[in-house]
């Protein structure tokens, strides 16, 4: 696949993105900084390091609009001047994202804008609302999870709200490294899970 589109996420071993309290001023909830003490050696050779330079060779990112305001907009540039396609319910009046960023509101059309702005690299997502809507929609191809030997108790979940759906992953690499496992998967295509 020229282009995935890629969730890249960090995550406790019971599932949690973010701790409890997630909140303006407490992004990442209670502790949940926690999940990114591996970007630590995001500038390494090693394999948090690879993974790092791979996700900011993307061509293009999708964000969940939740993400996208905890992140304060990301000043309109999250890296390298990418195209950011925030994925949201509504766009009220006079909302002009800065920069690089663009609010849509249909998940196909976010994906195919995504793709071509991306040319062929591969497309980043963030978030879990985004990534549970992409899913949905048959428009995630990969999955980079960051797991985090930690339990956090508690806090937002990456997939609470997929609904009833049997979704198959094959997992396509596997790199240690101090303090995290780096998973990715392909997400199987419905005629592919039978």
């Amino acid at each position: 696949m020229n282009n995935p589109i890629r969730l890249y996420m960090s995550m406790s071993l019971d599932g949690y993105i973010a701790g409890p309290d997630d909140r303006p001023g407490q992004e990442l909830g209670r502790d949940g900084g926690r999940l990114f003490n591996w970007l630590d050696d995001r500038d390494s050779d090693g394999p948090s390091g690879q993974v790092y330079r791979e996700a900011t060779g993307t061509g293009a990112l999708i964000s969940g609009r939740r993400t996208f305001e905890f992140a304060g907009r990301w000043q309109g540039d999250h890296h390298n001047g990418v195209p950011i396609f925030v994925l949201t319910h509504q766009v009220d009046d006079g909302d002009v994202p800065p920069g690089h960023a663009r609010f849509v509101t249909d998940v196909e059309d976010c994906a195919r804008q995504a793709r071509a702005a991306a040319g062929d690299r591969a497309v980043m997502v963030h978030g879990a609302g985004a990534a549970q809507a992409l899913l949905r929609a048959g428009q995630l191809d990969e999955m980079e999870i960051h797991l985090v030997p930690v339990l956090l108790g508690g806090g937002r979940r990456l997939f609470d709200h997929l609904g009833g759906e049997h979704i198959e992953l094959d997992l396509v690499r596997r790199l240690e490294d101090r303090d995290v496992t780096h998973l990715r998967y392909r997400v199987r295509r419905p005629e592919e899970a039978a």
